[in-house]
């Protein structure tokens, strides 16, 4: 009786510990992105796992947090240039719900859908250690790339070597009304 106990008590604790595991996951380059489904600012879910074929920006960030704010104007102009050609992105902002209306006045500024990550439904992410992180997800919901400031800071041109060739060619309407393709 008493051994049964033990396993018992061994097997709860094991899986505890690989529930916490799971629960503090992040995204690895090259494998399946993870889950993350959250509520928009706007009130839209946004579900990662329902935007395959597209591919996906996942930007975390904060309103107390200057390199963050440096880098949406960038995000967002790559955001509204490419949208069009299957490109989502969303800015998960680790600002604490009640502080909600900062979020939302920051956020007045772009075109891209955010969430507070206090709201997220899902968030197999987890919270990142240190601010701000982007992830770039292909359209097979892979991740491809994580970039952070201390390793390779965000950029117009590195966005663009990263996520173009992900993206699908561009379309055209020659001068006969036909749908012409060309490459970024």
């Amino acid at each position: 009786m008493r051994r049964t106990a033990l396993w018992f008590a061994a097997a709860m604790v094991s899986a505890i510990l690989l529930g916490a595991a799971m629960a503090f996951a992040s995204a690895t380059i090259g494998a399946p992105a993870p889950p993350l489904i959250a509520q928009e600012l706007g009130g839209r879910t946004f579900d990662l796992s329902s935007l395959r074929g597209k591919v996906v920006i996942v930007n975390f960030w904060a309103t107390w947090c200057p390199p963050c704010r440096n880098e949406m104007p960038i995000l967002n102009d790559f955001y509204r240039r490419y949208r069009e050609r299957g490109l989502a992105m969303i800015g998960i902002s680790l600002d604490r719900a009640r502080d909600r209306s900062d979020v939302q006045k920051v956020m007045q500024g772009f075109d891209y859908p955010a969430a507070i990550l206090d709201d997220a439904q899902t968030d197999g992410f987890g919270t990142p250690s240190a601010l701000p992180v982007t992830y770039v997800i292909d359209g097979h919901g892979i991740v491809r790339v994580k970039i952070t400031p201390e390793a390779t800071p965000l950029s117009e041109d590195r966005l663009a070597r990263t996520v173009l060739p992900l993206l699908g060619p561009a379309q055209q309407i020659n001068p006969q009304g036909a749908a012409m393709t060309h490459s970024p």
